[in-house]
C-alpha cells in the first residue's frame, strides 16, 4: 500500500488542479511525474553497467 501513496498523491493533485480549472498546470504536473517515473525506471540499468 505504501508504494501507491506517491501515485495517489499525484493523482489527487492533478484532479484538484483540474477542478480548479488549472488544467495547464495539471498537465505540467502529470508530464513531470511521467518524466520522473521514466527516469527512475531507466536509471538502474545504467548504474549497473558502471559498477567496477
Amino acid at each position: 500500500m505504501k508504494a501507491f501513496l506517491p501515485w495517489l498523491a499525484v493523482l489527487a493533485v492533478v484532479m484538484l488542479l483540474s477542478v480548479l480549472r488549472l488544467r495547464a498546470l495539471a498537465t505540467v504536473v502529470s508530464l513531470g511525474w511521467l518524466a520522473w517515473c521514466a527516469w527512475t525506471w531507466f536509471r538502474p540499468s545504467r548504474r549497473g553497467s558502471r559498477s567496477g
